[in-house]
């Protein structure tokens, strides 16, 4: 057995994890900003883990789900960040101090 699939699961559990810990964000964070920057990295780390999965099962498709995803994710960041600046939502970094 080589390295890299002890590393790939390693690093999918170390993903998910973090990505619990990102919900948990998601959920409780105290403003529209800290919410879309969570649901931002949310989809990097299930692209990640679609990376991995397409590293170790050598399946294609899930490239072709993470490339979909990053698109979607894209459009989306910029959709909610011109929302939050069009709403007045997002604080200065004096106010929050």
């Amino acid at each position: 057995m080589t390295v890299l699939p002890i590393a790939a699961e390693f690093a999918s559990c170390a993903i998910l994890g973090a990505a619990l810990l990102v919900c948990l964000r998601l959920i409780r964070g105290p403003g529209t900003a800290d919410r879309a920057v969570a649901l931002d990295l949310l989809s990097v780390m299930i692209i990640a883990f679609a990376g991995l999965r397409a590293l170790v099962t050598g399946q294609d498709a899930y490239l072709d789900v993470a490339i979909s995803l990053a698109l979607c994710s894209f459009l989306a960041t910029v959709a909610l960040s011109r929302y939050v600046a069009r709403r007045g939502g997002g604080q200065r970094m004096e106010d929050r101090l």
